[in-house]
């Protein structure tokens, strides 16, 4: 092997490190737990809501800035504190952030969980109500980090633990997880305002016991969903003042510009992971945080020196020196790959992006629906139509598509199964997830279809006719992919 493809195999290995187990590469397969590469590989891929190959494009920038940034195979803790503060820059940039905030990284969304208990941390001595909108439409490691516990047995500092175990170190011990659901049996999801109104009574509760609430925003579950809405999280802020803090769950990163500002505005946090529809590789994740916020903050828990880096946290963060001074290369260049990809979408003009959606859907609809006899879920309330064609863009580019009425009424784990097989046939669609039900109780059979930002980016440089065929295409590949695993 010459120098050059070692060093270009070199990059899919470091895509590799630097996380937890989910991270790891099966020597057979080539694929982590999550069936993606770490190398551009020739996939019918349609799944951004779980994981991406990394594109050609971003494979090549990052060897690139491997060369640049790494050219004897090393990073210095300084070099890394200097390429995050770098890439702090690129992403305030691309989202057009004005207003004072800065960014705290992360391996993966599961561990950005931490920066809402550290921002928690010393507003009540009683405890912390973590109120987290359809656990089941989150990441399931998420429960964990939320709780305040290890989610896995290796940290990505490589730190072997037990998972389930609370993180300690002064982290709020007495954290309380408490979950809404945003869908009905049937997958109907439940109304904005009645979400809000439960919010309301979960954040008097706790209150009048002297805790903390902490209430996760969905901006872009794992099936689309967006709650509360602005006007709601104002009411809650008025009602509640100090005793309420908002987090955004926006790590399906399907979000505007538009939208960051204004939850950076009401002084929330907003997260989001480079993994998913940023099409960079798994995993990585970043939040942005107003500064005011930081100003504000209680010292750094001494448990998450388990975790993070010092330089993954701002500088100005209270306590951050408590953390060792290393360098996750594999972290950052995954971070450079996805923002690579962010640079780019955030380029075109949102009316060409529309375009691309459009296509997208009419091609969903045709396939999974007309063809297949799916049936979409709705990422609003029954009759609220008009509020998903209201959505941002980016909210479009996702489809979670109820397989139920297929023949053989398929449950959860049919589709779990049909998964798996569609990636040896080389298609990869979106994990399944648990919001539909069979009339025993069983969770139904769902899978999602969703577009990435490389995907965006590839369909913009195409005229109308050559992307209609090339969407026709891959669906097609999809459909017969589905009925052939189907007839086996």
């Amino acid at each position: 092997m010459s120098e050059t493809r070692k060093s270009d195999a070199r990059l899919g290995e470091l895509f590799s490190t630097g996380g937890d187990a989910r991270i790891v590469i099966d020597p057979a397969t080539r694929r982590n737990q999550y069936m993606s590469s770490p190398w551009p590989v020739a996939t019918v891929a349609y799944a951004s809501s779980t994981a991406n190959d990394v594109s050609a494009d971003a494979y090549a920038h990052g060897l690139e800035r491997l060369a640049a940034l790494a050219p004897d195979g090393a990073l210095s803790p300084e070099g890394y504190a200097a390429a995050l503060e770098g890439l702090r820059g690129r992403i305030l940039a691309a989202y057009g952030v004005t207003t004072p905030a800065s960014v705290v990284f992360a391996a993966s969304g599961t561990d950005l969980e931490y920066l809402g208990l550290a921002h928690a941390k010393g507003r009540s001595s009683i405890g912390i109500r973590n109120v987290l909108l359809g656990a089941d439409e989150v990441g399931s490691g998420c429960v964990y980090s939320a709780s305040g516990q290890f989610f896995a047995g290796l940290t990505a500092r490589g730190v072997p633990v037990a998972k389930g175990e609370p993180i300690g170190g002064d982290l709020p011990a007495r954290v309380e997880l408490y979950n809404i659901p945003v869908r009905d049996d049937a997958g109907r999801a439940v109304s904005a305002a009645e979400m809000a109104d439960a919010i309301d009574r979960a954040v008097a509760e706790a209150h009048a016991e002297g805790k903390h609430t902490l209430v996760h925003v969905l901006h872009g579950s794992k099936t689309g969903l967006v709650v509360p809405h602005f006007e709601h999280i104002d009411g809650l802020r008025e009602r509640h003042g100090a005793a309420v803090s908002f987090i955004v769950d926006a790590c399906q990163a399907r979000i505007t510009s538009q939208a960051i500002h204004a939850y950076l505005a009401r002084g929330c946090i907003v997260m989001l992971t480079g993994s998913k529809f940023m099409g960079g590789p798994p995993f990585s994740g970043f939040a942005l945080v107003p500064q005011a916020l930081i100003d504000a903050a209680a010292e750094l828990p001494r448990g998450l020196a388990q975790v993070f880096r010092r330089a993954e946290w701002p500088a100005d963060w209270p306590g951050v020196g408590q953390l060792d001074e290393e360098a996750n290369l594999g972290l950052l260049m995954r971070l450079e790959a996805s923002i690579f990809e962010l640079e780019h979408f955030q380029a075109i003009p949102i009316a060409r992006v529309e375009r691309v959606v459009l296509a997208f859907h009419a091609a969903v609809r045709s396939a999974f629906v007309e063809r297949l006899g799916g049936r979409r879920l709705a990422p609003y309330e029954p009759g609220a139509l008009a509020e998903g064609d209201a959505h941002p863009v980016e909210m479009r580019t996702l489809s979670t598509i109820d397989l139920r009425g297929l023949p053989g009424a398929p449950d959860f784990d049919d589709a779990v199964a049909l998964h798996k097989a569609l990636v040896e046939r080389d298609v990869r669609l979106g994990q399944p997830v648990k919001c539909v039900k069979l009339p025993d109780g069983r969770w139904g059979a769902t899978i999602r279809v969703g577009l990435s930002m490389p995907q965006v980016t590839a369909f913009d440089r195409m005229d109308d006719a050559a992307m209609t065929a090339k969407l026709a295409a891959d669906m097609d590949r999809i459909v017969a992919a589905i009925e052939d695993v189907r007839a086996a």
